[in-house]
């Protein structure tokens, strides 16, 4: 039998078919007292529920930028007070420090920062030292460096 392509297997996953089916309903736009209606129990329970489902995917997220740090061959630390447009020329300088050459420009590197980790910016400058990973493919990993060393 073929799933559909909301349909989650729980052994794949690091959340729990509770807490997918309340992340589905809320995703929709349903209430915690709405979800809690629909699935017979508590809104106090949905709200557990829901923090415990967002903690579970901020570990998974963090697993997986830490395997890809390890698997990055490009890493440098950035301190805090770093302008954003120098941000670029410093990880061209250790991509060639390792003889590897990045696929992506300057501009692009700017944009996927800002993406990735909008939060690090405060207008122009880093508010926080940050490790920056990028792979030989020019895909970037951004971690908080207080994260990195825990």
């Amino acid at each position: 039998m073929m799933k559909d392509h909301n349909e989650t297997d729980e052994a794949g996953t690091f959340l729990t078919e509770r807490q997918i089916k309340v992340l589905l309903l809320r995703h929709k736009g349903c209430s915690q007292q709405e979800v809690a209606e629909y699935l017979g129990t508590t809104r106090s329970n949905i709200s557990i529920l829901e923090k415990r489902a967002h903690q579970n995917i901020a570990r998974a997220r963090n697993t997986l930028h830490r395997w890809m740090a390890i698997q990055a061959p490009v890493s440098l630390k950035v301190p805090k007070g770093t302008d954003v447009f120098d941000i670029p020329a410093m990880i061209f300088a250790a991509a060639d420090e390792k003889s590897i050459q990045l696929p992506v420009t300057s501009l692009d590197i700017i944009d996927r920062l800002r993406k990735e980790a909008p939060e690090l910016f405060k207008k122009r400058a880093l508010f926080q030292d940050v490790e920056i990973y990028a792979t030989e493919e020019g895909e970037l990993i951004i971690q908080n460096s207080s994260v990195s060393s825990a």
